[in-house]
């Protein structure tokens, strides 16, 4: 299983490597005193192999990277690598592939429009979906997900854009809210300076932003303007983060775990999935591997979990942008791991008796 995880990661970052190198490649032949030297008097050929790279090869290896497959993936990656020839290629060398490019333009149109409409359904189910949420006793995080996957099971899209609507939520809607102190109810971060340590990024990123677009703005406008657009969207991020974890302890009910670290990642344990409960610390201090979900607050100090959980089967975690990924174990550490242990054990030990009666 170790040899097949080294596999699966050795191949995914040749992926990345291979296509970082195709794009640059295409990009330095265009753009570069040596790449137009080295191009011929007749330019079809050249042209058709970067079409081709940027269409076919990229997305290929984009899709190896991530290590899946879906068609509409691939025929969207397809259209934004025939749309990014577009600004990669001169447009003097494109003449005769203009029937070419505008497929790629058309494509994207039409699923622009394909989310839109999506969108536009979002919009109207948003008032059930609001009733659904006041009526769930869950952590907004879990049921404000739970509410979008019963009118959108399959929905990419839709996921990723109600992923950015909590962000744009915890950042500045929850100034106000006050964290949950219930007895049901385990902090994170508290033995930790991760909180802290976020709130240094924000800062960085801030003097990083002024002094960026300070340098740039009189050389290139567009990239100055780009930096700060994914910097400002970096510095909201992390605020909405900070609130999501701070709003949102781990909380054990009777059927199970809810346990969210920020906004980036969340998973629902039921007690009848566990297998079983390790605390032996010679084993909670090895190597924690790719199959098991961490929920540990780290720092600057090397910490370990507090307990790990087995699971029966794999169960899917919701990370970033509404990506899911299923996990073997969950690792975590809380703040007050004695009364965590104490609760976790007894709620395990009850629905371990429901189940033989």
């Amino acid at each position: 299983m170790g040899c097949l995880v080294l596999h699966k990661k050795t191949v995914s970052f040749v992926a990345l490597f291979l296509l970082l190198l195709v794009i640059s490649s295409n990009y330095v032949l265009y753009h570069s005193s040596f790449g137009l030297q080295s191009l011929p008097a007749d330019l079809n050929g050249v042209v058709v192999g970067s079409i081709l790279d940027l269409s076919l090869v990229a997305p290929l290896l984009f899709l190896g990277w991530q290590r899946k497959f879906s068609v509409k993936y691939f025929i969207v990656l397809m259209a934004t690598g025939l749309i990014a020839a577009r600004f990669i290629i001169p447009s003097e060398y494109l003449a005769s592939f203009q029937t070419v490019m505008w497929l790629g333009v058309g494509i994207e149109v039409v699923l622009i429009l394909f989310e839109l409409s999506l969108l536009f359904m979002l919009v109207k189910n948003v008032p059930p979906i609001l009733r659904r949420i006041k009526s769930s006793s869950l952590p907004l995080l879990f049921s404000f997900s739970r509410a979008v996957n019963e009118k959108f099971p399959n929905q990419t899209f839709i996921h990723i854009l109600c992923s950015e609507m909590l962000m744009f939520y915890y950042a500045f809607g929850t100034w106000k809210k006050q964290p949950s102190n219930e007895g049901n109810t385990f902090t994170l971060y508290k033995r930790s300076s991760f909180i802290t340590f976020q709130i240094m990024i924000i800062h960085a990123i801030v003097i990083e932003t002024l002094g960026l677009h300070w340098l740039l703005h009189n050389t290139s406008i567009i990239l100055s303007v780009v930096l700060l657009i994914l910097n400002i969207y970096s510095i909201v991020f992390f605020v909405g983060d900070i609130q999501a974890f701070r709003l949102n302890p781990l909380r054990v009910e009777d059927d199970g775990l809810y346990i969210s670290f920020g906004l980036a990642k969340r998973m629902e344990i039921s007690f009848r999935d566990i297998a079983e409960i390790v605390e032996d610390a010679h084993i909670l201090q090895q190597k924690i591997p790719s199959t098991t979900i961490e929920f540990i607050a780290r720092d600057f100090e090397t910490v370990h979990p507090d307990l790990l959980l087995t699971l029966k089967s794999p169960i899917e975690a919701t990370l970033f942008m509404g990506i899911k990924k299923k996990y073997k174990q969950v690792a975590i550490r809380v703040d007050d791991p004695h009364a965590f242990k104490k609760i976790v054990k007894e709620r395990l030990e009850k629905a371990q008796r429901d189940e033989l009666i």
